[in-house]
């Protein structure tokens, strides 16, 4: 027997707010990390470039960044960094973040790359989370960070997904039930 769920009403802006809301990302989160933001910024060019010989050494993920500005790539994932410790974690944040995903989706890329990169990502952020005050509280709040980033990127693949699917079988309730199975 199929069951609808209640998150499968869930949509467009609500989802991005439903996210922030689940990370339960306090406003003391929020300063802890904000307060790391140079020290975010000063890790951005040994983050990016670790980063991107990772995706280079990988033909899979080198095929992605053949032509393509990496002045521009680097800025991109530095600013993307760095936002991990803007401080302020709300829907335009959560916008922001959906465009990269989306802009992810565009090109074709695997949602596996993205999420296997987090092995970089992680331990700078951990580190520039350790230089707090509150070290404990801080990481803590980066992994909430992070793992928002993550649910958000995900929503772009899942969206777009089901997008497609619901064009080819006429609805998006038969969509989420083939997806699921029942």
């Amino acid at each position: 027997m199929s069951v609808d769920r209640a998150s499968w009403q869930v949509k467009d802006e609500a989802t991005l707010v439903e996210l922030v809301e689940l990370m339960k990302l306090t406003d003391a989160d929020a300063k802890l990390l904000g307060a790391l933001g140079a020290e975010a910024q000063a890790h951005g060019p040994a983050l990016t470039k670790q980063f991107y010989e990772r995706l280079f050494a990988h033909s899979n993920t080198a095929e992605y960044l053949q032509g393509v500005s990496m002045d521009r790539l680097h800025s991109m994932v530095q600013e993307w960094f760095v936002g991990l410790f803007g401080g302020t974690y709300d829907t335009e944040y959560a916008h922001r973040r959906l465009v990269i995903g989306q802009i992810h989706v565009r090109i074709g890329l695997p949602v596996r790359y993205p999420l296997a990169m987090l092995d970089v990502v992680m331990p700078f952020g951990e580190l520039i989370a350790r230089t707090s005050p509150s070290p404990d509280a801080a990481v803590s709040a980066f992994r909430k960070v992070l793992a928002l980033d993550v649910a958000i990127f995900n929503q772009s693949y899942e969206d777009n997904q089901l997008r497609h699917l619901a064009e080819l079988v006429g609805g998006e309730r038969l969509a989420r039930r083939l997806l699921t199975g029942a």
